[in-house]
């Protein structure tokens, strides 16, 4: 089968690799239909999450058709259309049983303290062989696999597997309740989902920041307020839409892609923050393979700045473990709600695929652009460069014929 294979920093190929088997009992073998690339994968191939194992399948967003089941999946069959949840989950632990399935004690093979364990990523969440293929195994696969009704297209249930259930995620954490006014701190796939979801949950107002056209041309026709960093300082900005109060509740959706740019005091700290840790950094390891995920994130930076006082930061967008800074002093002077973590997929996944078969939502409206696998690498490429229009790209694979 082909499938999209990790070799080192920059390095993905397109490769024939042998088929997935049943290993476990609770196993299933899926035929991928539809895949995606999710900004978290191109952290992985630019080494910005580091433990990638080079061999390992990338992708963690999947649609397909059952082929296979263990003897213990007692809950589907061949034939059945699903979509795949991007963290895997034993579904009997303490941690699952109340709704932390990315927090499962059982998923990850490195034990119960490894954290989230997920499809294609680095060593330290498995690794599990990802979706960008034409078949996947998948664990727990009782546990991890929602079906599909069949009102509802492989287009519009790709979003489910991983960016609509997170931008749910990072909205439900914000804490938002009727009438609040949100702050969203970047308007990728899943900053998108993070507007749609904090209206669904009752934001009377919710304002939108990023620097990309075609992505604040999609967020003001989902019914935001944008904020252009690259024009004006989104603090003030925000401050001044607010009549000085802030924001009740923010939503870091960008993560370690926060770019160090942009206008106003927020952006200049940042930058310079950056420089000073940059040359401690060297003059104490100088020969250590130093990067930017030491510096300051600057979303976060923004978003305990345009904060009311008492309000709640959601923060969904992706840190590496290696990422030492955060604003403790302001947020701690403000009495602020700081919330993170990685979604647990599964706990929203059959809500929300209601919701897009009621014609409630329509998340297809995210998809900008679908390709096939075998030209994967070039839309890797114009992802990674922020193509103009390109948001969210969704891979058919040959499997899907």
């Amino acid at each position: 089968m082909k499938a999209i294979v990790y070799h080192g920093v920059d390095d993905i190929r397109l490769e024939d690799v042998p088929e997935p088997t049943i290993e476990q009992p609770h196993d299933a073998i899926v035929r991928i239909t539809v895949s995606a690339i999710c900004g978290t994968d191109l952290h992985l191939v630019r080494g910005e999450m580091p433990g990638m194992r080079p061999g390992t399948i990338v992708g963690h967003e999947g649609v397909g058709v059952v082929e296979e089941v263990g003897p213990e999946v007692r809950n589907f069959a061949k034939g059945d259309r699903v979509v795949i949840a991007s963290t895997i989950a034993c579904g009997y632990c303490s941690y699952c049983r109340a709704g932390y399935f990315s927090q499962c004690d059982n998923a990850n093979p490195n034990g119960p303290r490894a954290g989230t364990c997920f499809f294609g990523g680095p060593a330290s969440t498995g690794p599990i062989d990802g979706l960008q293929a034409d078949f996947a195994r998948v664990p727990f696969a009782n546990v991890g696999m929602v079906r599909i009704p069949d009102e509802v297209s492989d287009e519009q249930a790709i979003m489910i597997s991983d960016i609509f259930p997170t931008g749910y995620f990072g909205a439900e954490m914000a804490e938002i309740t009727n009438g609040d006014t949100v702050a969203v701190f970047g308007c990728g796939p899943v900053g998108l989902f993070a507007i749609v979801s904090s209206m669904l949950l009752g934001a009377g107002r919710v304002l939108a920041v990023d620097r990309q056209p075609a992505r604040l041309e999609l967020a003001r026709k989902l019914g935001a307020e944008v904020v252009d960093f690259d024009s004006e300082d989104p603090v003030d900005a925000i401050l001044g839409q607010t009549g000085g109060i802030g924001v009740d509740r923010a939503i870091d959706a960008v993560g370690i892609e926060a770019e160090h740019a942009g206008k106003g005091p927020a952006a200049e700290q940042a930058r310079r923050q950056a420089e000073l840790i940059s040359q401690e950094e060297r003059q104490t390891a100088p020969d250590a393979d130093w990067r930017s995920d030491a510096a300051p994130a600057q979303a976060l930076t923004w978003a305990i700045g345009a904060l009311a006082k008492a309000g709640t930061l959601s923060v969904i967008g992706v840190y590496p473990p290696t990422v030492q800074f955060f604003p403790l002093g302001q947020a701690m002077n403000t009495n602020l709600t700081i919330k993170a973590g990685n979604c647990p997929h599964r706990r929203y996944m059959p809500m929300l695929m209601e919701m897009v078969a009621s014609g409630e939502v329509h998340p297809e409206k995210i998809l900008s652009d679908v390709e096939v696998l075998t030209d994967a690498l070039g839309a890797y490429k114009a992802f990674d460069e922020r193509k103009q229009g390109w948001i969210k790209v969704g891979l058919l694979t040959g499997a899907s014929k």
